[in-house]
């Protein structure tokens, strides 16, 4: 995988494996392995000698995304049906769209697809949704100048991180609709069961696959199943990695550990134009294969499952990309409005609620941008606060976990941090609760229990009192580890989008001061920010929201 070099604050820095170079750059696309009704100056991404000419954006399409942010979407028609409208008017398939490949880095030392493949493979990973996914379009631009099948796998494994039934069955719900979806396109899905270093090399030789597509992901786990496929694939066969989940590639965005928002922010937003784009359809294939593979058996695969059941599914928050959309609307019909004067109240209609479909890729936060800058003229501030969180804030957590090896651990926090903790290690605290005690919501702390019984019955808890949350976790256990431990734990047990950077991030950043600045020493938590409940009543009705899920509890 990515080799790795030493940085600040106990981290280590990822370079990128073969970043895709600039457009103009000769070394950007995997080269074409055999001719088939091309025009002459075609080639097969990832890589050619010459640059290959792109077919731009119709006029109308580029003059949409550029004045798009003074439009309000029409209150008349379908909120979806419009989207799908959108798509069309920028061209009639990818084939014909400018794709940017800084999107894309190669993985292996092989860029070359083969003669003989009869397949181009995309593996779903992170992005599971159909369209608006720059890796699935980059899949079909290849197959589609190889005229050759497009596949698609899915790597079910039986147990990952804290998961439970609830996020795994918001998952495989979603990816059954991308199944249905896929079929409709003339793609086949396939879901493999075990490992992408398993499964996946056994399917490209019985399916003689010539190059693979993935997503990308930040987080250990992820990046051992791409390295440990990259080794067990065979030597002639690409594997190439697009960016569907950030606006700017994380490895575009910046090659190193930042230090905070304001040092990447700059650095998103001088790239930020040459990526908000829309979105080209992902179009029915041409090409299918001999033969369609059988519907999925969800039951089997629910079968194969090795998770806790006990935390069950909720029923607020439906999966796929259609409730995504559906959300989107919603939020922007009804809440963007408030979004920037009450995103830290709870008891306030507020927050977009997106995050559980974002943090499963079925819907993505390209779409959510361009969506919500149609409302610039009417909520500019809402706006521009939506872009701040879901631009830089995501971003700068997807930076933090690539580039820190210890992105959920202290060793990965700055050095004044790591002193301050240890300097306070020793520190009397009045209270001390034990796992148990914190799952059951059973502290002297009613806002935090509150808290808690928001997360354990809606799988999302408030983002302002997440802080306040991870914050009393320090105060209330016997050590920083022990505190962090805890709060990811609980946090990737219990929500919908835990187990992800913005959660690591989150929880490194109320534990131990990770993206924040020194501020007046206290008792345990030495010169890390502070929060308590009188600031909370300053903010909001906190027995109103405490009341609210009290009774839930009852």
């Amino acid at each position: 995988m990515a080799k790795r070099a030493s940085s600040s604050a106990g981290s280590k820095t990822r370079n990128s494996t073969k970043a895709a170079p600039a457009e103009n750059d000769p070394k950007k696309e995997v080269k074409k392995a055999v001719k088939r009704k091309q025009e002459p100056d075609e080639v097969v991404p990832v890589k050619s000698k010459k640059p290959s000419k792109e077919i731009p954006e119709s006029e109308d399409s580029a003059k949409s995304v550029k004045n798009g942010e003074d439009k309000k979407l029409s209150t008349t028609g379908d909120f979806i049906e419009k989207i799908i409208q959108k798509r069309a008017a920028v061209c009639e398939s990818v084939a014909k769209f400018k794709f940017n490949k800084k999107r894309v880095r190669v993985i292996t030392d092989m860029e070359e697809f083969s003669l003989s493949s009869n397949g181009v493979l995309y593996w779903m990973s992170r992005d599971q949704r159909v369209q608006d996914n720059w890796a699935f379009l980059y899949a079909q631009r290849l197959a589609l100048k190889l005229e050759a099948p497009l596949h698609v796998c899915f790597c079910l494994v039986p147990t990952f991180l804290e998961a439970t039934i609830r996020q795994f069955g918001f998952m495989m719900k979603g990816l059954a609709e991308v199944e249905k979806e896929c079929r409709d396109l003339n793609i086949p899905f396939h879901l493999l069961l075990r490992v992408a270093s398993t499964s996946v090399p056994n399917f490209v030789k019985e399916n003689n696959i010539g190059g693979i597509v993935t997503d990308f992901s930040p987080l250990r786990t992820p990046l051992k199943w791409l390295d440990d496929l990259k080794k067990a694939l065979p030597k002639d066969v690409p594997l190439c990695q697009v960016d569907a989940h950030n606006l700017v590639p994380c490895w575009v965005a910046s090659p190193k550990l930042e230090y905070a928002a304001r040092t990447i922010r700059t650095k998103i937003h001088n790239q930020l134009e040459g990526f908000l784009t829309d979105f080209p359809p992902l179009v029915q294939h041409p090409h299918p294969p001999d033969k369609m593979p059988s519907v999925t058996d969800w039951k089997a695969a629910d079968e194969f499952l090795k998770v806790d059941r006990t935390v069950q599914e909720v029923s607020w928050a439906k999966p796929g990309s259609i409730h995504g959309l559906r959300m989107l609307e919603d939020f922007c019909e009804n809440r963007l409005k408030n979004f920037a004067t009450h995103r830290n109240d709870p008891n306030k209609k507020a927050l977009s609620n997106l995050s559980p479909w974002l943090h499963f890729g079925q819907i993505s936060a390209q779409r959510c941008i361009l969506t919500v800058k149609q409302y610039q003229g009417r909520h500019k501030d809402s706006v521009n606060a939506f872009i701040e969180e879901t631009v830089i804030r995501r971003e700068l957590a997807d930076n933090f976990c690539f580039y820190n090896e210890n992105y959920d651990s202290i060793k990965g926090t700055y050095d004044w941090a790591q002193k301050t903790l240890e300097a306070h290690r020793g520190d009397k605290r009045q209270y001390l609760y034990s796992r148990k005690d914190l799952e059951l919501a059973k502290t002297h702390d009613n806002l935090w229990n509150a808290a808690q019984i928001q997360m354990v019955t809606e799988g999302k808890m408030h983002g302002f009192l997440r802080m306040y949350w991870a914050k009393k976790i320090l105060e209330w256990t016997k050590s920083p580890e022990e505190a962090l431990v805890e709060a990811i734990y609980l946090n990737d047990r219990y929500n919908l989008d835990g187990r992800d950077p913005n959660g690591f991030v989150g929880c490194m950043w109320s534990v131990c001061g990770v993206h924040d600045q020194g501020w007046m020493e206290r008792p345990v938590f030495g010169k890390i920010r502070y929060m308590n409940y009188e600031g909370c009543k300053r903010k909001f009705d906190v027995i109103a929201f405490c009341t609210r899920y009290r009774k839930l509890k009852a």
